[in-house]
């Protein structure tokens, strides 16, 4: 009997063993499914440097497989608490995409606006609606300024700074 008692014991502990490693080597596996690929984590940062832009031009960059306006402006446009100020230039930066439906507006340097193809709302250079349907401003992407680059995705006082006044998302 006490051989057979034993061998229960031994069989009891080697099952829970199995059990506890199989566990753990399951929940291993699930966290590796839930982690983001490397490709994804590579895309968390756009660097963007600002040096040579060039005044009412804009640059198209791409974060998250979102376009990113950068538009220099120039001397004679309004300023606006959205501008982001690298060096002593003025920059609107924004997710170019219409906050009514998602469609990508169309930059026009003559007239100094967004127009965005869909249904025809408007964006003044600062990126704030000026024309009906969309009702919200371009978002600005976190980003923070380093010298005269931009680096998207991160969040930087800038950006903390216009997230507190309500500026962005």
């Amino acid at each position: 009997m006490a051989v057979e008692k034993e061998r229960r014991s031994f069989l009891g502990m080697a099952l829970g063993g199995f059990t506890a490693v199989g566990g753990i080597v399951t929940l291993g596996a699930m966290k590796r499914t839930w982690d983001p690929l490397p490709s994804v984590k590579s895309a968390g940062f756009t660097t963007v440097d600002l040096s040579a832009a060039e005044e009412n031009v804009l640059n198209v960059e791409k974060w998250r497989g979102k376009p990113i306006f950068i538009l220099k402006k120039s001397a004679d446009m309004e300023k606006h608490d959205r501008d982001v100020i690298v060096g002593d230039a003025r920059f609107h930066v924004s997710i170019g995409l219409c906050t009514h439906l998602g469609c990508i507006p169309a930059y026009f340097p003559k007239n100094k606006n967004f127009i965005c193809a869909c249904h025809g709302g408007m964006y003044d250079v600062s990126g704030a609606a000026t024309k009906a349907p969309p009702v919200k401003p371009l978002e600005i992407p976190p980003f923070k300024v380093d010298g005269m680059t931009l680096v998207l995705g991160e969040e930087g006082e800038e950006f903390k700074k216009m997230k507190a006044a309500g500026l962005t998302v």
